[in-house]
């Protein structure tokens, strides 16, 4: 029974990691949250309708990045199509694409190495920032499906008994939907040239290498061709990019920031991770380093391939090269431009770096000893380090480990439980599931920061076509009001500011109408550089108003008399 449990710890994971994830997403939802959404969610209607410009801007005012990343706004598109314009479809892409990469893993592991699938799958999926960019149309998880997809063909691809060509073709085809989906696609390249020299300097894997070069080199050829049609410039992108750092040189590390180069470069990335909730990823993957212990037949399952070590040093070489070019790497050709230490840059890692780090988890679990007793120890110097909520994520684990370290090679220790077993197994990935889902399940509990969803069914019983008039809303929705009407708001119903109240003037048989979201008001992430004033400010502007409806945080009022 227990060995059955174990053999079928993939498949639990995954439905954990999947039900998980969609509470999450529907639960924590803050609707268009940033202007990168409303850009693509613009771009995806316009592709719909037939609106969208391929040519950039004649006068070169409104260049624009995201609009040369298809594979973000066309698959929204596709979901516009089939479910209507709404916030729910605008980030159903991310969603599935954050899915997908615990399908991927489940696929590639589930047999091979069930406790490195598991790990894997928790360490990703779980992971917060991970579930939080599935509510929000970004590229990050989209990449990041496209980075594990292209890394996971390129290593069984390459295995015997495949159709090389095939997986070489779908090699090329996943590299280039990734670079249609962000450039940081760019980091893996380091790896595969060197994985394409490794391969030529053994002379094998002659055919897999043959049709994805030839694939990929078409496929380049075609999307410059593009690019030199619709704009004279096949570099464009490029150019592009390098335009968007010459603007944003002011936080450039030898230019406007030089004085904080030197940590930049050093501590600053290692504080960042762990700061992040990655330490449990890097502690295990440098672990992994070590040879692990062959698996007993108790929990690999009589039917599973042996492990295979080319596996984790795919994945160690993988993570290390892309963490190397994060630490220390630019984002531009012509200036040092390291990459912003947000959260949601760090995707294209997160796959191989928790495959890495399932491997170590397994080494752990075989060998206990001073593997788990190291590791225990660093995750308790990181709790104590951050003295934070977050802290629990290091301290919950690493008090396991550490008490695994400690004990399992004593007497007393259960014979269930001891280094090797599939009972162990078991229990180590539920003690990394329930560590890992804390954080999740309290951001599932807090309420709204936006009150998207109330404001959203004001708008649609009051403020809709044949009212006509003007709508005082705050800074941060006039911006994006257009996107609840399906970005065609109705003819006769104007947006202001607040404070433009002074310039309005009613024409006959016009309302106005004074839209406040206590919620927005009170956002610290808006109220911090946007935002310059409170609901009882606002209030205050219009003392001769009538509420007509509430919602939750949201209110609307008459003051068709201001």
């Amino acid at each position: 029974m227990v060995n059955r449990l174990t053999s079928r710890l993939p498949d639990w994971t995954l439905l954990l990691v999947v039900g998980l994830t969609v509470a999450y997403f529907l639960l924590t939802h803050e609707g268009l949250y940033a202007l990168d959404d409303y850009f693509y969610a613009r771009y995806a209607h316009q592709l719909l309708t037939g609106t969208f410009r391929v040519e950039p801007d004649p006068l070169g005012l409104l260049h624009d990045p995201l609009k040369e990343r298809p594979l973000i706004f066309g698959p929204v598109a596709v979901c516009y199509a089939l479910f209507g314009l709404n916030i729910l479809s605008t980030t159903l892409w991310p969603l599935l694409a954050t899915l997908g990469c615990a399908v991927l893993i489940w696929r590639l592991y589930r047999r091979r190495e069930p406790l490195v699938a598991a790990a894997a799958m928790l360490l990703l999926g779980l992971h917060y920032f991970t579930l939080n960019l599935t509510n929000y149309l970004y590229p990050d998880n989209i990449l990041m499906f496209w980075c594990l997809a292209g890394a996971g063909t390129l290593l069984r691809g390459r295995e015997p008994g495949r159709a090389a060509g095939r997986w070489g073709a779908g090699f090329a085809a996943l590299s280039f939907a990734a670079l249609l989906s962000k450039e940081t696609i760019v980091y893996y390249l380091p790896f595969y040239l060197g994985v394409l020299g490794w391969d030529a300097y053994k002379r094998r894997h002659g055919r897999f290498w043959g049709v994805a070069l030839a694939t990929g080199a078409g496929l380049l050829a075609a999307y410059l061709g593009f690019y030199q049609y619709y704009t004279h410039d096949a570099l464009y992108r490029i150019h592009l990019i390098e335009q968007t750092n010459q603007f944003l040189q002011e936080g450039n590390y030898l230019a406007g920031n030089r004085a904080a180069l030197l940590s930049r470069v050093t501590w600053q990335p290692l504080a960042f991770f762990v700061g992040a909730g990655l330490g449990l990823m890097l502690m295990l993957a440098a672990v992994a380093v070590g040879r692990p212990t062959p698996l007993a037949a108790a929990e690999t399952g009589p039917a599973a391939p042996p492990a295979e070590a080319p596996d984790r040093r795919f994945w160690l070489l993988l993570a290390l090269s892309t963490l190397l070019l994060y630490w220390v790497g630019s984002t531009s050709l012509s200036q040092y431009n390291p990459i912003s230490l947000l959260p949601r840059m760090t995707t294209p890692l997160l796959p191989p770096l928790a495959l890495a780090a399932g491997f170590g988890l397994r080494t752990v679990v075989q060998r206990t000893g001073w593997w788990a007793i190291a590791t225990g120890l660093v995750w308790l110097l990181a709790a104590a380090w951050l003295r934070n909520a977050a802290a629990v994520l290091y301290a919950l684990p690493g008090l396991y480990v550490l008490l695994l370290g400690v004990g399992a090679s004593r007497p007393w220790w259960p014979a269930r439980l001891r280094a090797g077993t599939p009972g162990l197994t078991a229990l180590t990935v539920l003690v990394l599931a329930g560590a890992l889902a804390i954080r999740p399940l309290y951001f599932m509990r807090k309420p709204s920061v936006s009150g998207h969803f109330a404001q959203d069914r004001l708008i649609r019983q009051h403020l809709q076509a044949p009212a006509q008039g003007v709508v005082f809303v705050d800074d941060y929705l006039i911006g994006n009001y257009d996107f609840y009407y399906g970005f065609r708001p109705p003819a006769g119903l104007h947006y202001r500011r607040y404070w433009a109240r002074d310039s309005v003037q009613l024409a006959p048989g016009q309302h106005a109408w004074l839209l406040l979201n206590r919620a927005t008001l009170s956002n610290d992430e808006l109220t911090r550089k946007l935002i310059r004033y409170s609901p009882d400010s606002v209030l205050s502007w219009y003392p001769r108003r009538r509420l007509v409806a509430e919602d939750g945080p949201v209110a609307l009022f008459d003051v068709s008399g201001f």
